[in-house]
């Protein structure tokens, strides 16, 4: 009786980064980390990940070496995300985290492609830097709710 009470969604605030990127989350995540390659180097990729109400949320940081290399890995992180559910590029939307580095290559973008069963899914993410720490925000789902990815997005803050 007490689960059929419970929100789907139990925002929580989150750090990631060694403090330097705050969110809230709607679940308690998990921390992975794992070597990717970016940029043309290998980089400890973290991940906080959660899913709730059908959805998965997470938020994942990656620290390049040189600030001419920041740009260009916002853009593969943004490649990657699009490929990665068969996603045509949408038209990416200027976005302004506070404590962010500026960046032309911040943006939001709403993705709509297939998982690898063939199932239909929705996805955003939101890319940004702080000095040479680049960030992904991803919310992805069947169905995704524009007032819970909303307060997602708009949770997002860079900076001790």
């Amino acid at each position: 009786m007490l689960a059929a009470c419970a929100p789907a969604l139990d925002w929580r605030d989150v750090r990631a980064a060694d403090g330097l990127v705050k969110a809230q989350l709607p679940c308690k995540p998990t921390t992975h980390t794992r070597k990717v390659m970016l940029v043309g180097q290998s980089v400890a990729l973290s991940l906080q990940v959660c899913s709730a109400g059908g959805q998965t949320w997470a938020l994942a940081w990656a620290q390049v070496t040189d600030p001419a290399q920041v740009g260009p890995a916002l853009r593969e992180l943004r490649e990657a995300a699009a490929a990665n559910i068969g996603a045509q590029m949408s038209v990416p939307v200027p976005l302004n985290v506070p404590g962010a580095t500026p960046h032309a290559d911040s943006t939001r973008l709403r993705l709509e492609g297939r998982r690898a069963d063939g199932q239909a899914v929705r996805e955003q993410i939101a890319l940004f830097a702080r000095g040479t720490l680049v960030v992904q925000a991803t919310a992805l789902g069947a169905e995704l709710p524009d007032d819970a990815a909303d307060t997602f997005f708009a949770s997002l803050r860079a900076g001790a």
